[in-house]
């Protein structure tokens, strides 16, 4: 099967990034990773990709006049990658359902929640303040209502008494890694079959 062309959206310092490269380097993922695109100037996944040879394009939504330019520049500069898959990997910012529809189906996102609960920033936090007992993380197809869309995978850790945002986040974020690395292979040996809001996994 022919390899799928993967460009990475990150903002941060880009862990799910480096488990997603990890994973197409090992053949984990059939993959190539052929460009990242970042919005926060000196960014540390920045640095991560160019160590991987991987292009990489800033995009610093300050230097746009509009959400519109900012987006339109993104997608003219990745036309020549022939994406077949986009993963945002702790992207920060919403894409519009112009940007989406030019790649639907095509663009994964991770959230720190079991989705539809604690949309948004802070779900760690969320989830402490709710008091739940249980929280993880959800890979899902992107869609234009914000962490929504349909669910490929998801992992879910126990919340401990005495948990605060960030011990829960560090448990999550064990979960993350694997979990993304087993959705994006799913989805780049062609596995994943989507059905309205419903994905289901093609059987051998």
């Amino acid at each position: 099967m022919p390899k799928k062309n993967m460009v990475i959206f990150a903002s941060g310092r880009g862990s799910n990034a480096v488990a997603l490269h990890d994973a197409v380097a090992a053949g984990t993922i059939n993959a190539d990773i052929k460009g990242l695109v970042c919005d926060i100037p000196g960014a540390a996944v920045m640095d991560r990709a160019r160590e991987w040879g991987v292009p990489v394009i800033l995009a610093d939504r300050k230097k746009f006049a509009s959400k519109q330019e900012f987006e339109q520049f993104i997608l003219d500069q990745i036309a020549p990658f022939q994406a077949d898959v986009i993963c945002l990997a702790g992207f920060m910012r919403l894409l519009s359902s112009d940007f989406i529809s030019q790649y639907e189906h095509k663009i994964l996102n991770i959230h720190p929640a079991l989705l539809p609960s604690f949309r948004g920033l802070h779900a760690q936090r969320q989830a402490v303040e709710a008091g739940v007992k249980i929280a993880g993380c959800t890979v899902h197809f992107v869609v234009p209502d914000m962490d929504a869309g349909p669910i490929i995978i998801q992992a879910a850790v126990p919340v401990l008494d005495g948990d605060t945002e960030d011990t829960l986040a560090a448990r999550i974020l064990e979960k993350e890694h694997p979990s993304y690395v087993q959705a994006a292979a799913l989805f780049c040996d062609d596995k994943l079959i989507v059905n309205g809001n419903i994905v289901s996994v093609k059987k051998d």
